[in-house]
């Protein structure tokens, strides 16, 4: 391995950035994070609406994986982890809010009972076919909507797998690799003939596998938090992060190293992590690496809005539980809503007056819900609220966040792609990537992509050829993430 003791600039101050950092001062490095905005966290973004302070971006992250817990604990954190209060959530499909299906992996069954109440008697029917159909070749990976549907039925698609994969993604299932969005599902597919005596068999492994604690967790003042005390702690050990300094250019000298600029400035570095969205990172790369930067710029990205609302706790009534998903077959506005103060208990301890929810809007290819203003966001968002759960209240505050190119797109052969580009750059030693668009698109994904990141530098490529063999799976933490 390669030690990389000398200056590291890590472009990017996202969370996979600034956990880059964090690993890189634990190795020794003298590490400057360069960060193009006006602040740090990228989609993660604490807030507040009527006093009540909120996330406006993720507002959960998946327990089940150690690197988010881990990095929030190692920062400082570990006494305000606090995981959902309830994780009940429902689906608000056929004209009603029924509850979320159990026995399922994401939105998959394994059995049809498992789903009813929410499918037609035919769509139920469709799924007992599984047992007799022919196998289904899946290849080097295949549409995750596409692959379920032929064997389960599209109603399978429509009612389920889209509401949690647009959760997730704010994609579409029939565009969707199996391979890196839902890995699990994948390796069943390769596996056994039926669908669902794989999701049985995953279920049984789970089971005995006796996993204790929460799946999801959150951050009491918001998971938005996180990269505040990250980056609190790697000023702290001795880093830099400069924000408002977007890089302008990167080059590799004559003597192996990089050259860095931004408006001015210059730095001389031994490594680089580029931990920036692919279309940046394809503008940075391109003079080094232009195989790379083509691949970069093949990556889509989906925009969404996120709309909060916060009542009074007198004249808001909301159903039991976190929220609720919506199918798009069903023709409704927003795509989810999560009952933030039911969701999160530390939300309902510090505002006992107020009620605090939110929806989200927008998927890949939806536009014109995006060009409305914030107004006509907020009103049919209200408008879609009374009709799912009867809240006929008028805010007292509304606040629209949007996250435009916020959520990078896993098509069919994104894994290749990620494999292609991490091929390009293994030619230029001490320079790696990071973030979203690679091997998850959740908060873990992304720490464990950029400590990967950290170890390729140093000559380690046995973190990013994990990865890029297995990407995490980014699960949906109930509603509206």
């Amino acid at each position: 391995m390669r030690e990389v003791q000398g200056q590291v600039v890590v472009i990017g101050a996202g969370i996979a950035g600034l956990a880059a950092a964090h690993r890189l001062l634990e190795r020794g490095a003298r590490v400057t994070v360069l960060e193009a905005s006006g602040r740090v966290g990228g989609k993660l973004l604490p807030g507040e609406i009527a006093g009540a302070r909120v996330d406006l971006g993720a507002e959960s992250m998946l327990a089940r994986r150690p690197e988010a817990v881990a990095l929030a604990r190692e920062v400082g954190l570990a006494e305000r982890l606090q995981p959902p209060a309830t994780a009940t959530a429902s689906l608000w499909t056929r004209g009603a809010l029924r509850p979320f299906p159990k026995g399922h992996v994401m939105g998959v069954p394994g059995t049809a009972s498992a789903l009813a109440g929410v499918l037609s008697e035919e769509g139920l029917a469709r799924i007992e076919r599984d047992a007799e159909l022919p196998r289904t070749e899946v290849g080097d990976d295949v549409a995750v909507g596409e692959y379920v549907a032929e064997r389960l039925g599209r109603e399978v698609v429509d009612r389920l797998l889209e509401p949690m994969l647009g959760g997730v993604y704010a994609g579409d299932a029939y565009r969707i690799s199996m391979r890196s969005a839902v890995p699990q599902l994948f390796q069943v597919a390769r596996s056994h003939t039926s669908l669902t005596a794989g999701v049985r068999e995953l279920q049984a492994k789970a089971a005995a596998a006796r996993q204790t604690g929460p799946v999801f967790m959150g951050i009491r003042g918001g998971v938005g938090t996180l990269p505040l005390a990250v980056a609190d702690s790697v000023r702290a050990r001795g880093g830099e992060i400069l924000t408002r300094t977007p890089v302008t250019d990167l080059r590799r000298t004559p003597e192996g190293r990089w050259h860095v600029a931004s408006a001015g400035r210059e730095w001389l570095a031994d490594a680089v992590i580029v931990a920036a969205p692919a279309p940046v990172a394809a503008r940075l790369l391109r003079a080094e690496t232009p195989g790379a930067a083509a691949e970069l710029d093949g990556v889509e990205y989906a925009s969404m809005a996120l709309v909060t609302l916060a009542y009074r706790r007198d004249g808001a009534a909301l159903p039991d539980g976190s929220g609720f998903l919506v199918p798009p077959v069903d023709g409704h506005t927003i795509k989810a809503s999560t009952f933030a103060s039911q969701k999160w208990g530390w939300i309902a301890d510090e505002n006992p007056d107020l009620v605090v929810l939110r929806t989200s809007v927008g998927r890949h290819g939806e536009t014109e819900i995006l060009r409305r203003d914030d107004g006509e966001l907020a009103d049919v968002s209200r408008r879609d609220l009374k009709a799912a759960t009867g809240l006929d209240a008028t805010p007292v505050a509304t606040l629209v966040t949007r996250w435009d190119d916020g959520l990078p797109q896993y098509p069919v052969g994104h894994h290749a792609r990620v494999a292609r580009i991490r091929d390009h750059l293994a030619r230029l030693p001490g320079l790696a990537v990071c973030g979203a668009a690679y091997d998850g698109v959740g908060i873990p994904a992304c720490i464990a992509g950029a400590y990967a990141a950290v170890d390729q530098i140093h000559g380690d490529l046995r973190g990013v050829q994990e990865l890029t063999a297995h990407p995490v799976q980014s699960l949906h933490g109930g509603a509206g993430e």
